[in-house]
C-alpha cells in the first residue's frame, strides 16, 4: 500500500453531482493499494498516518514534533490508483502492480474505517470517481508511505 501524505492548512474534495467534502487542518492522504496488499498493509497504513509527527511542536525548532491525534487534525483520504504507476519504460505508466477494484476499494475503506477507530474525523472522496481535489499545503510537507518498503 502506498500514501503520499500532504500536511494541509485545508482541502476540498468533489466530483460532479455531489456536495464536496472538506478538511481543516490535517492531512490528505493519496492512497493506493497494490495487488499484493492485504488487511494488515491496511492496519499499518492507518496506524501510520495516525502517529506520524508531520506538526510542529510549541518550541520554534520542533517542527515534526505532534500527529494528528496530538492537535486534533482530520484526514481527507482520496483513493489513487496511479501511485502505483510504473514509468521506467515507455511513455505511457503501467499500473500492473495496482490492487483490482473491487480489492482496492474494500481496502480503501478499511483504513478510512480504522483511522475512525483512532479516534480521527475521515472524510473520503468516492472510490473510482473523477475528482478534484484542492488543498493548501501547510509548509510545504509532503511525504510518501510504503507498506512493502
Amino acid at each position: 500500500m502506498r500514501a503520499v501524505i500532504q500536511r494541509v492548512a485545508r482541502a476540498t474534495v468533489r466530483t460532479a453531482g455531489q456536495a464536496p467534502r472538506t478538511i481543516g487542518r490535517g492531512v490528505v492522504v493519496l492512497l493506493g493499494v497494490g495487488r499484493d496488499d492485504g488487511p494488515a498493509d491496511a492496519e499499518w497504513m492507518a496506524g501510520k498516518i495516525a502517529h506520524l509527527r508531520l506538526f510542529p511542536g510549541e518550541e520554534e525548532d520542533r517542527q515534526f514534533e505532534r500527529s494528528l491525534l496530538d492537535v486534533g487534525g482530520q484526514v481527507l483520504l482520496v483513493s489513487q490508483f496511479t501511485v502505483y504507476g510504473d514509468c521506467r519504460r515507455g511513455r505511457r505508466p503501467s499500473f500492473t502492480e495496482a490492487a483490482p477494484p473491487a480489492t482496492a476499494e474494500e481496502l480503501y475503506e478499511a483504513v478510512a474505517s480504522r483511522l475512525r477507530e483512532h479516534g480521527l474525523t475521515v472524510r473520503t472522496g468516492w472510490f473510482g470517481a473523477d475528482m478534484q481535489v484542492e488543498l493548501v499545503n501547510d509548509g510545504p510537507v509532503t511525504l510518501w508511505l510504503d507498506s512493502r518498503a
